[in-house]
């Protein structure tokens, strides 16, 4: 049963700047590039490096995640020695039980998972991020410079560090210094929240930190400080390929206008490195005689009446007659009538937006550039015939207007 590496995949966060899009989904759970889940590209990854072995960490609304990933069949994981598991929290006996209160916390209730393989190694990983990663090559530089840990870093632009956890780096990028979204960075080396452990070294952290009762239980509130206090020896790992957090609403419509740019970075037409999928077992997609497509994802169970330009248009979506979709991302089982125009917007799972309706336009038909984004449509929200919604603007199932914090 040993392993050299176990991977963790922190699955279970609410993506509440998602907002309608998650309510009653889990982040990683949330459809992507017409045929994928966010979380299908941290488990492709996984098998793609030859790990074999992976704990999904799930808390807040777990069932459509746990169905979807299920045996784990359709990334190669389900196997008897290793494979994939489903963890959420659980009460011991003698123990009232908790959820998960931070990422560390999440680790420390499935030590014992950890323990079975015995590995060397734990690699740590986020269910919500969108990026192709060999993690075989950061493993092995956390070998070669004998770490305690390493993070996987990125150049961001410097006027974007703010947002990020910032690694300070001496000559040979051994970290110095964590700072935690900092208002004047000494850096723009990012945290990507991916982390390799030796795991006899955080094994003992996650412990202790168990008995602070101040500590939030958090690997980059609490965690790394701690070990960086220590004198441990942390690195970076420097990583110069895609990555996007698509915890926003802009983030994900971006990653998926990525994916459509052939040179946007996002590759998943890569043999060499395939995204896998639980994909739905549907009719190919049909296109009508007067269907018009250009620049766009169509996937498998859609049927196409009018023209979709620069889009991704996910399974079972219908497109009625003179109905028009330009840079949008629209989810499964999605129906657009007649002559509805749908512009610069993503729309939920199973919404309805009803003939000559229209959502959302572009940047230069908006009279107050300061006030566009994208409009949002929630699943299931129904938009009745020749009803206007205009850019920026929200609505969740009950068609009332969410707004952005």
């Amino acid at each position: 049963m040993k392993k050299e590496v176990v991977a963790m995949l922190l699955a279970g966060g609410q993506g509440s700047r998602l907002y309608v899009l998650t309510g009653k989904v889990a982040k990683p759970a949330i459809p992507f590039g017409g045929k994928y889940r966010i979380i299908d590209f941290p488990l492709s990854n996984c098998v793609n490096s030859g790990i074999d072995t992976v704990g999904v960490l799930t808390q807040y609304q777990p069932l459509e995640l746990n169905s979807y990933i299920g045996s784990g069949q359709p990334w190669d994981l389900d196997q008897s020695d290793g494979g994939v598991h489903i963890l959420p929290p659980y009460v011991t006996q003698g123990d009232e039980g908790t959820w998960y209160k931070g990422t560390a916390n999440a680790i420390y209730q499935n030590i014992g998972f950890i323990d079975l393989y015995d590995p060397e190694y734990v690699l740590i990983l986020s269910g919500d991020h969108i990026y192709k990663m060999d993690y075989a090559k950061m493993v092995n530089h956390h070998k070669e410079t004998g770490a305690d840990c390493t993070i996987s870093v990125m150049e961001v632009p410097w006027d974007e560090a703010p947002r990020f956890g910032i690694m300070n780096v001496d000559e040979a990028d051994r970290i110095i210094e964590f700072e935690e979204k900092p208002k004047n960075p000494k850096s723009n080396l990012a945290s990507m929240g991916i982390y390799c452990f030796s795991w006899k070294e955080l094994r003992a952290y996650l412990i202790d930190d168990e008995l602070d009762n101040a500590s939030q239980n958090d690997f980059g509130k609490n965690i790394i400080p701690k070990m960086l206090r220590d004198k441990k020896k942390m690195v970076s790992y420097r990583f110069d390929g895609y990555w996007k957090d698509v915890g926003t609403l802009d983030s994900l419509w971006d990653a998926n206008m990525d994916m459509l740019a052939r040179n946007g970075g996002l590759d998943v037409f890569d043999k060499e490195w395939p995204i896998y999928a639980r994909a739905p077992r549907k009719a190919p997609a049909f296109l009508g005689e007067n269907a018009v497509v250009s620049h766009s994802v169509i996937t498998q169970g859609c049927t196409v009446e009018g023209a979709i330009e620069n889009s991704v248009i996910a399974h079972s979506v219908n497109v009625g007659p003179d109905a028009v979709i330009r840079y949008s991302v629209v989810m499964p089982g999605a129906v657009i009538e007649a002559g509805a125009v749908v512009e610069y917007a993503i729309i939920g799972e199973a919404a309805h937006i009803g003939a000559g309706a229209r959502v959302g336009a572009p940047p230069e038909m908006t009279k107050d550039p300061g006030q566009w984004g994208i409009a949002v449509i929630g699943p299931f929200c129904e938009i009745a015939g020749q009803e206007v919604v205009e850019p920026n603007k929200m609505l969740d199932r009950n068609h009332e207007e969410v707004r952005r914090k």
